[in-house]
């Protein structure tokens, strides 16, 4: 058990209506009791009811420092399992950085990144996934990262896993239990047991490890690269989906030169859209440069949206855009729909066979489309996160194809006829391969690096 006591600021370091300065250890109600005072209740803190908030003031000796709410926990009954103290008080930096000093002057240290969530871990309060969960609910930015997120830190990785392990040690202890008592545990025929278990487990693998595709998506976003001729309308489709003027628009072709980069959410989808320079044949230095940049990004993208000028004829710089994106996952946009057409969506389904929509920037017609298609090209059915299980960390991916090279190894080992026994090494190896995820087979090291990613305050 942790026994010292942590203070830091909870909220963001600016200006605000209110800031939050949070403490959690032991000493926690011997401290506020130094700094609280008040307004008509007398009685110590730490003598009141648990989970109640009371209003007073900040001393430091007899100078008030600011009026406040605290609110007071009593552990185990907390996020940390520790007495903890939330000070809601003026939302002010100078404030919330003296309220903190007076706290570590009268016995709190400042708290490490991330060390809050980290005593919930070490306390028991959360698993290593769940713990994860909340700096991805802190970092989410679309509502399918959101909805992930919450599930996970509501345990539905950690129950996954916990199952997948039961159902493996059940076996590890019914093979040491029979080779220790031989005359009572029959062990004839096991091993075709045993593979039908394995092979139960190998789908619950496989279709955990297959989710990690659609999760890396939820919880990033989808890259997505514009591209097409200059004067297409990719910048005029940019501003369309961000509803914001960011990228300049003028007849002048080749107006676009640089990689623009912005993050949108389009119906629950999070996007992270790159508009790339027109590509095409050209004499201009800085042009060329662009040029590159945007061949370069559209080989890294999850997405291309290739945007075509409906009202002109394709030419050879379409031909080399068409052979640069053939094998990508690609949407084509048939820009100025309001205009008089004279390339169709059969020409271009015929050259790229993808889905093409009609659009008109200048009429804001075809985003919903958009919309559409970009969920049934990414997203395998519904997203559902009630009953389905998505792997949105690497850590995670690594830990399940770790446990599943070792439970093929047990496979291969049945089939080689191999002894009982030593069937339990890599049956005990994927166990604890598995733990690596709730964090119950790691080590300090990596435990200290996870949690070195959250703010401070967390």
């Amino acid at each position: 058990m942790v026994q010292d006591t942590i203070a830091a600021i909870s909220t963001g370091m600016t200006n605000a209506g209110i800031g939050i300065v949070r403490m959690s250890g032991d000493k926690s109600f011997d401290i506020i009791n130094k700094i609280y005072r008040s307004k008509g209740n007398k009685k110590n803190l730490d003598s009141v009811e648990s989970h109640t908030i009371h209003y007073g003031y900040i001393v430091d000796e007899n100078e008030i420092i600011d009026e406040v709410l605290v609110m007071i926990m009593k552990g185990p009954n907390t996020f940390t399992a520790e007495n903890v103290i939330e000070i809601n008080c003026h939302g002010g930096v100078l404030v919330m950085k003296k309220i903190l000093e007076l706290l570590i002057k009268n016995g709190a240290r400042c708290a490490e990144a991330g060390e809050f969530t980290k005593r919930a871990f070490l306390n028991g309060r959360l698993d290593l996934s769940q713990a994860e969960a909340v700096i991805d609910i802190i970092n989410s930015k679309n509502e399918y990262a959101l909805k992930s997120s919450i599930s996970q830190l509501k345990g539905a990785v950690l129950n996954k896993i916990k199952d997948i392990r039961s159902k493996i040690i059940y076996e590890v202890a019914f093979i040491e239990s029979a080779l220790d008592d031989p005359e009572h545990i029959n062990i004839d025929g096991y091993k075709n047991q045993l593979l039908l278990v394995l092979n139960g487990v190998e789908e619950e693998f496989d279709e955990l490890i297959s989710s990690f595709e659609n999760g890396k998506i939820i919880k990033e976003g989808i890259k997505v690269v514009i591209v097409g001729k200059p004067n297409a309308g990719k910048s005029s489709i940019l501003n369309l989906l961000v509803r914001e003027d960011k990228a300049i628009v003028t007849n002048v072709a080749g107006t676009t030169r640089d990689i623009l980069e912005e993050q949108i959410n389009l119906g629950g989808i999070g996007l992270n859209i790159v508009d790339t320079a027109g590509i095409r044949d050209t004499d201009d230095v800085v042009e060329q440069i662009g040029v590159r940049k945007a061949k370069e990004y559209a080989a890294d993208s999850d997405l291309i949206i290739y945007v075509v000028d409906s009202s002109i004829c394709l030419d050879e710089n379409d031909e080399k855009i068409i052979d640069i994106i053939k094998n990508k996952k690609v949407i084509v946009l048939l820009n100025k729909s309001d205009l008089d057409t004279i390339i169709t969506e059969d020409i271009l389904k015929n050259k790229l066979k993808c889905r093409v929509i009609p659009i008109s920037a200048k009429e804001n017609k075809g985003i919903d489309e958009l919309e559409k298609g970009i969920k049934e090209m990414f997203y395998h059915g519904n997203i559902s996160f009630n009953d389905q299980v998505y792997i949105t960390n690497v850590r995670h991916k690594t830990a399940l194809n770790e446990a599943l090279e070792s439970l093929k190894m047990v496979k291969n080992s049945i089939i080689n006829d191999m002894p009982e026994d030593f069937l339990t090494i890599d049956l005990v190896d994927a166990y604890e391969r598995l733990g690596k995820i709730t964090g119950e087979s790691m080590g300090e090291d990596l435990v200290n690096e996870i949690f070195s990613k959250f703010c401070t305050g967390k």
